[in-house]
């Protein structure tokens, strides 16, 4: 590791491992940068999933500290934003700066009303994990596995560069076929887990470090969600991009070339060192 280059740590999005994202670091690694991901979170004994989430910002943090000089940026996609977040407000000193994409940042009522509903048991019926938990988990080839994805709308907007990355690490060969390398018990565990707890913890552990985020114009997750505290938050560093929840997938090097843009507008206009 070149202590003379900055260093991003990636963190990935519900249902998808991190080698999904090659087409961005291979943008921010051609820009300086060092960059370091976790391949699949909630999958290691160690750091399993919980209400709330606190193992898997562990399991963050635990990665930067293993595997990273700190102080490092963070970035993450969704889940991976949200982990950044804490992560930050929990060691501080091991966090220079954070960039959320598309992560709902769940606080005030609508977080009460998420408490409610985990309180309930009603989150299994309107928690996207209503859809992971039934999600095909098998295909007799790789081409079968192209060939169904690419019949959903969703998926067609995809980059075809990440689409094919998407394809090289979210599938491995099982049982004579291929199956999904994040299980799909794992992902729908993540979605019925959701943290209520953000606003106390943002409370609690103040933020103190800068903090970018970019939203998805088409992001149904980040109108339930809510916008205004990820915009309150951010300030002067939050931005628009066309595209959906899922836009680093459809927006690859856009969305990259955003972000390096944020890191250098957050260090003042200097590269992050």
């Amino acid at each position: 590791m070149d202590p003379k280059m900055p260093t991003l740590v990636f963190s990935h999005g519900n249902g998808f491992p991190a080698g999904t994202y090659s087409t961005l670091f291979r943008v921010w690694r051609e820009a300086g940068w060092q960059v370091r991901a976790l391949e699949r979170f909630g999958h290691d004994p160690r750091f399993p999933v919980s209400s709330n989430w606190p193992h898997l910002r562990d399991q963050l943090i635990d990665f930067v500290e293993q595997e990273t000089r700190a102080p490092v940026w963070l970035v993450g996609h969704s889940l991976g934003g949200l982990l950044s977040l804490m992560a930050a407000c929990w060691k501080p000193r091991l966090v220079a700066g954070i960039v959320l994409l598309d992560s709902p940042v769940i606080t005030g009522w609508r977080a009460h009303s998420l408490q409610v509903i985990k309180a309930s048991r009603l989150i299994n019926r309107v928690s996207p994990g209503r859809y992971s938990r039934h999600r095909r988990q098998h295909w007799d080839s790789l081409d079968a596995v192209r060939a169904h994805f690419l019949r959903r709308a969703s998926f067609a907007r995809w980059d075809p560069a990440v689409f094919e990355d998407y394809l090289q690490h979210g599938f491995v060969e099982q049982d004579g076929g291929w199956g999904l390398a994040f299980d799909r018990e794992v992902e729908t565990q993540i979605y019925n887990t959701l943290p209520h707890q953000l606003g106390t913890l943002l409370r609690r552990h103040p933020l103190r470090c800068p903090m970018g985020f970019i939203a998805g114009t088409r992001s149904l997750e980040m109108r339930q969600g809510g916008v205004l505290s990820a915009r309150r938050m951010a300030g002067p560093y939050f931005q628009n991009i066309e595209g959906t929840h899922l836009f680093p997938m459809e927006r690859p090097q856009e969305t990259a070339q955003r972000v390096l843009d944020l890191l250098t507008a957050m260090n003042g206009g200097d590269r992050p060192l």
